[in-house]
This record gives C-alpha cells, sequence and structure tokens, in this order.
C-alpha cells in the first residue's frame, strides 16, 4: 500500500509535483508515480515505484486506487479526463485531490460520487491548488479571528504576476466553451445538494470598485468552493457574506483586462476560434524557472462582523506552478498523515483539511498572516 500516488507525473505541473513531492516525503513514506507513458516517468529520475494507469483503462485505475491511501492528479482539462479516477478512489476509499478549477466538472462529480465516497470513507477534495486554497483556506483563517455566532463579511482581494501554462489554457478555454453544461451541472447539484435551512451564505465574484486601486469582478469557481465550505461548518456564523476580486493600480488595466476575459469567452463559443486558441500553446507548456522566480501572488481579506474588523493576507511566489505544486503536494501529504476531521464525501479543502493544511503551507513558505485586527 502507498501512501502517496501522483498520477500524471509527466505534465509540466505533474513534474514540478513530483520534484516538490521528492523533497518534502517525511521518512518512511511510501510514494510513486503513476501514468501510461513509462518511459515518460523513468525521465523525471525519482528513485521510486512506477505503476500503470491510463484514463481510458477503468481496471488499470481500479487497481490504483486500491494501491493507494492518496490520489493526486494535476491531469486536465478535467471534463475531459478526470471522471474515471474520481470514480475508482470514490469507489475504493481512497482520498483523491486534483486542481481543477472547472465548476461543471465539480458539480458532476459531487452528484455521481458524493454518496459513494460518504459510503466508503472517501475525501475527494478538488481545487487543491491557485485555484482554490488561497482563497478558501485564506477565509478560513480570516473568519477564525473573528467573533462567533454573528453575521460576518469578507471581501478577497488578489493581486498577482504570474503567468499560465498550455495547460491552464486549455481547461479555461474549454470551460468557457461549456457554457450550458455547466448551467446544467450547477442545476442538478443545486437538486441533489442538502443545504442548511437556519443559516444564510451568499458568495459572489464581486463587483467592480474602486479601493485605492480598481478591484474587478472574478469570476472563478473560487467563490463557489468558499460559499460550500461556509455552508458545512457552523463557524461562518448564521448569515455570511464572501465577494472576491482581481485588484490592479490602473484603470486602463482593468478595462484591458475585462476587455480580454469577454473576448476569451466569446472565441471560446465558436469551434475553429476555441481550436486556434488551443492550438496556440501546447497543454504541456509552462513559464520557465527564470519567470517563475519573479512570480508572485498576494490575496488580501478585509473581514468584518460582531463589532470586530481584521485584515489578513496569504502571499507566496509563483501561484499557477511553483506554489499549485506545493499546494497539490502539501494537500496529499496531509491528507496521508495529519489529524484531520472524520469527514467523507465531496469536501472542500477547510472542510477536509483545515487547520492543518494552513499549518502545513505557512511552514512550507506560503505564508498566512494577519495584517490588523
Amino acid at each position: 500500500m502507498y501512501d502517496i500516488v501522483l498520477f500524471g507525473a509527466s505534465g509540466f505541473t505533474g513534474a514540478l509535483t513530483a520534484e516538490y513531492l521528492a523533497e518534502a516525503v517525511p521518512p518512511g513514506c511510501r510514494w510513486a508515480l503513476a501514468g501510461r507513458d513509462r518511459a515518460k516517468l523513468e525521465a523525471l529520475g525519482h528513485d521510486v515505484p512506477l505503476l500503470h494507469a491510463d484514463v481510458d483503462d477503468p481496471a488499470s485505475l481500479a487497481a490504483l486506487a486500491e494501491q493507494a491511501r492518496v490520489v493526486a492528479t494535476p491531469v486536465g482539462p478535467y471534463i475531459r479526463y478526470g471522471e474515471p479516477l474520481v470514480k475508482a478512489c470514490a469507489r475504493a476509499g481512497t482520498h483523491y485531490v486534483d486542481l481543477t478549477g472547472e465548476p461543471e466538472f465539480v458539480d458532476r462529480m459531487f452528484v455521481r460520487y458524493d454518496g459513494m465516497a460518504r459510503s466508503t470513507g472517501a475525501k475527494i477534495v478538488h481545487a487543491c491548488g491557485f485555484d482554490s486554497i488561497p482563497y478558501d483556506l485564506g477565509v478560513l483563517h480570516t473568519v477564525d479571528q473573528l467573533p462567533s455566532g454573528v453575521p460576518l463579511k469578507v471581501s478577497g482581494f488578489v493581486r498577482s504576476n504570474g503567468r499560465a501554462s498550455g495547460g491552464t489554457v486549455h481547461s479555461a478555454v474549454t470551460a468557457m466553451s461549456r457554457v450550458r453544461q455547466m448551467a446544467e451541472a450547477g442545476t442538478q447539484r443545486r437538486s441533489a445538494e442538502i443545504r442548511p435551512k437556519d443559516r444564510r451564505v451568499s458568495s459572489l465574484p464581486g463587483g467592480l470598485r474602486y479601493v485605492g486601486g480598481w478591484a474587478l469582478p472574478m469570476p472563478t469557481i473560487d467563490h463557489q468552493i468558499v460559499a460550500r465550505s461556509a455552508r458545512a461548518l457552523d463557524r461562518y456564523g448564521p448569515d455570511f457574506t464572501y465577494r472576491q476580486h482581481f485588484a490592479v493600480r490602473r484603470l486602463p488595466t482593468a478595462l484591458a483586462l475585462a476587455a480580454g476575459a469577454g473576448a476569451l469567452a466569446v472565441l471560446a463559443q465558436i469551434p475553429p476560434a476555441r481550436d486556434w486558441l488551443i492550438g496556440r500553446i501546447d497543454a504541456g507548456e509552462g513559464p520557465t524557472a527564470e519567470q517563475r522566480a519573479r512570480s508572485w501572488f498576494k490575496v488580501t481579506f478585509l473581514g468584518e462582523g460582531g463589532g470586530a474588523r481584521v485584515v489578513t493576507e496569504v502571499s507566496g511566489g509563483d501561484p499557477g506552478y511553483g506554489e499549485t505544486a506545493k499546494m497539490l503536494a502539501e494537500s496529499a501529504l496531509c491528507l496521508a498523515f495529519d489529524d484531520v476531521p472524520e469527514v467523507a464525501g465531496q469536501l472542500t479543502t477547510a472542510v477536509a483539511m483545515g487547520r492543518p493544511l494552513i499549518d502545513r503551507l505557512h511552514r512550507a513558505g506560503i505564508s498566512f498572516t494577519t495584517l490588523q485586527a
């Protein structure tokens, strides 16, 4: 039995995650790499077992899940490649972590496998990278410093100079091209999901506002993940509100970003344009080591409630790759070795791991700080 298996280690983020695990695993940890191309796994140069597994071979994924306590996967777009591994882990009672930021995939996996995972004891934890750990755990860190049992309001403001890899571009364009399917999956989830009747949660991607700089709406999966944590955890109070923004200093930059996002969303609906966008960058490409070394992110949270006000910050280096690989690896290590809550099913990082994962990431160099209390 392996403590951790990394599936899809030969891709750009997968190779970074394998490199991080090689340095971070504790003595005695049994871990392995898995994928369909043994030569590519061997080329990574890690002296660990190599397992054959292929998303087109359900039997290989079932065998993989039965050999592991935790499976981590950076392989996307998840709506194309992710379901067979989620199914195998949910059925085997194996914990699962990934990097998806695709709402449709997360909602479909909830409808199909949450009940199975609950029955087997598996923790299925999506969005264990820059989507959505800084926001989910940053809000938890903020809420923990506010009074309990009162209405709470938190706003998040994201700043970063990181750049996307080919895999991220492919996942984003694929998600944008599936607006109808995403809405359908969300409706199915809401019909299946039991929500608390005595508590209110509102979580949205924010709106355009000026706060010493320009704050733009941030329509990513992150605010949905925060809302699920808030519904699951009483600590967020009887009436919880979250708004998330992307922050820039200058209005021209804000307008250019908004226009670019709108154009990308429109082009993703047109098959030839979508193919052209995806063809512009290979899924295995990413920023160089020098570019990653210069990249950074900061997420500032303003929390209020019960007459108290707190300002916190989550910050780190290259958000999309260096720190995302770290977040995925530390999430797997947390599930494998830490004292985490006794819960199962499809969960958020705040619900599945919470403070133990915050402490792990802080020790690993992703800073969770309080700027004003």
